[in-house]
């Protein structure tokens, strides 16, 4: 059974957070991106971003071999 994990993806354009979420869930990545800002906009912005950055510091990258 193939279990499927959260990991950063390489596929990045900051640090591969959103991206990894969009493989995660299956989802394209514009789409996920898309959303994270419309969410931190209505939030005011900093939640978001701090919360983008404890993503960042506690998902590991994928490995180089799963890719």
């Amino acid at each position: 059974m193939a279990t499927n994990r959260l990991y950063r993806s390489r596929n990045r354009v900051l640090g591969g957070v959103l991206a990894g979420i969009a493989e995660y869930f299956a989802i394209d990545v514009i789409l996920a991106r898309v959303i994270y800002v419309l969410l931190s906009l209505f939030s005011a912005g900093f939640p978001g971003l701090l919360v983008y950055i404890i993503c960042w510091a506690i998902i590991p990258e994928k490995p180089i071999e799963m890719q």
